[in-house]
């Protein structure tokens, strides 16, 4: 393994030809064992509340903890599929997490390794035990060592040629190709903002490889605000804040990608605003990406909130039908097998929560298809993809809650967006509001500015309303179970 990967502390190897090896009497005690275990035990259970039940079965449950050395965390994977997927989209997440969790034997993991075990189960090697703690190394923070890491954990897949344009994405590609092609600060910052799985990251990465390959001179630090937040309490712990600052106001582009990550953190806010500020005095280009508008971010300090909507602010939207099935058959021109069109449409009708899940289920679906060698129908699809097949059906529209409350209760629609008070129009909204908190997803911003951009304490109160009448009014409460059951079925 070259120098360089041991010195990039957010590197992840994917490494399809070199099996763990095995050393013999070199082998974890039943002790040390147990609490390697137990550490990657708890890690699986926060992965699992972070990304969901569905994708944690399929990609994180499967994975087996190898050996933990040298500030290494090496994983076990069945599959190349899996070992791809968890290296691309889940290993950043993973060392940090383990970090956390594997704090009693090792004091810092600055990697995860996945490797490709084919199903045989190798002999781990030996961790540092807890009295090694002391010669355990550490990785002392410099600018120049993370001179060379400006770019890792760039996608080579996600460029702008590979990105399928359809009209709930349009204005946010535009903005992110013409900030990519300009010479100059097009817009700063320029912010990207929609709900997991709808492209922001591939955008942000889009962005970064055009400006690799059009102006290699220019110096670009692509990272998460998770990464940024890992780095600046590195440089905290080895008293060298003066290299990070460095580091990251030398720059010419700044991505931070997920950025809602450091809202409640302070210290990490406080560095970002000023980094922020000294890179847009400086004409520097600034590049954000969230899950929220600017306006939106809960727990973001009101100045930062007010800095980062001060450019170009592009939202991505749910995809639609069409661009659904543009994905799926953009993908699937370059499978390994052939998937009949029926099946791609059948996919892209059925399952609407977002590009990622909808990916996940075409690999899911090729990966059966390589394995069985059987042709896949819409039968076998439907089958294969059960689980996601019933999380989409239950997914319920702001829009439709809205005309189902609206005719029960005999009101117009437009009385959900309006500021009148009088009870038999306030209840059915608030019945609406709490409805769409218990079978949307969505945060209680994003439900208030579908009833008139009301605030988000608006839809609180309302939710906490009705929950605590239902159990007082029987009538409430049949109305809003006989809505649920409605809406939901």
């Amino acid at each position: 393994m070259s120098g360089d990967m041991l010195n990039n502390p957010d590197e992840v190897v994917a490494n399809s030809s070199q099996k763990p090896q095995s050393h013999g009497n070199d082998r974890l005690g039943v002790e040390d064992n147990s609490l390697m275990q137990a550490c990657w035990g708890r890690v699986n259970q926060r992965m699992r509340k972070d990304i969901g039940d569905a994708a944690w079965r399929h990609w994180i449950k499967p994975l087996r903890v190898s050996r933990l050395e040298d500030g290494t965390l090496t994983l076990e994977a069945d599959s190349t599929l899996a070992r791809e997927r968890v290296s691309s989209q889940y290993a950043d997440r993973l060392r940090v997490i383990s970090s956390a969790e594997f704090s009693d034997v090792l004091p810092v993991i600055r990697r995860i390794e996945v490797r490709l075990v084919n199903g045989q189960q190798a002999v781990p090697n030996k961790p540092h035990r807890l009295s090694d703690q002391s010669t355990a190394p550490k990785t002392e923070f410099s600018a120049s060592q993370e001179s060379s890491d400006l770019m890792a954990g760039l996608d080579p897949r996600y460029t702008f040629a590979n990105f399928i344009v359809g009209k709930p994405n349009e204005l946010a590609f535009a903005v992110a190709r013409r900030t990519a092609e300009s010479e100059k600060v097009a817009f700063n910052p320029l912010f990207l903002y929609g709900g997991v799985g709808l492209g922001k990251t591939h955008l942000m990465h889009a962005i970064a490889w055009h400006i690799r390959q059009q102006s290699p001179s220019r110096k670009v630090l692509y990272l998460s605000a998770e990464k940024f937040m890992y780095r600046f309490v590195r440089a905290l712990r080895f008293r060298d804040t003066m290299s990070f600052k460095e580091q990251f106001r030398s720059v010419d582009v700044l991505m931070i990608d997920d950025v809602q990550f450091i809202s409640g953190k302070d210290s990490t806010q406080e560095e970002f605003f000023h980094t922020f500020n000294a890179l847009v005095e400086g004409g520097r280009q600034v590049i954000i990406s969230a899950d929220k508008s600017p306006t939106d971010l809960e727990g973001m300090e009101e100045r930062l909130r007010s800095r980062l909507g001060w450019g170009m602010v592009a939202d991505i939207h749910p995809a639609d039908y069409e661009l659904r099935l543009g994905i799926l058959q953009s993908k699937a021109e370059h499978a390994p097998v052939k998937i009949a069109d029926k099946v791609l449409e059948f996919m892209a009708h059925r399952i609407v929560s977002n590009v990622r899940e909808l990916e996940g289920a075409l690999n899911r679906i090729l990966a059966h298809a390589m394995l069985i060698g059987r042709e896949i129908t819409i039968e076998s699809a439907a089958e294969l993809l059960a689980d996601l097949l019933r999380a989409s059906s239950r997914q319920v529209s702001v829009d439709s809650i809205q005309k189902r409350v609206a005719a029960h209760y005999d009101v117009r629609v437009s009385e959900m967006f309006s500021a009148r008070r009088a009870r038999n129009i306030a209840r059915p909204r608030q019945v609406a509001m709490y409805l769409a908190k218990n079978l949307t997803s969505l945060s209680y911003p994003d439900i208030g500015r579908q009833f008139g951009g009301r605030d988000h304490t608006t839809v609180m109160h309302a939710v906490k309303t009705i929950d605590s009448l239902s159990k007082s009014d029987g009538q409430l409460a049949e109305d809003v179970q006989l809505l649920k059951s409605i809406l939901a079925g």
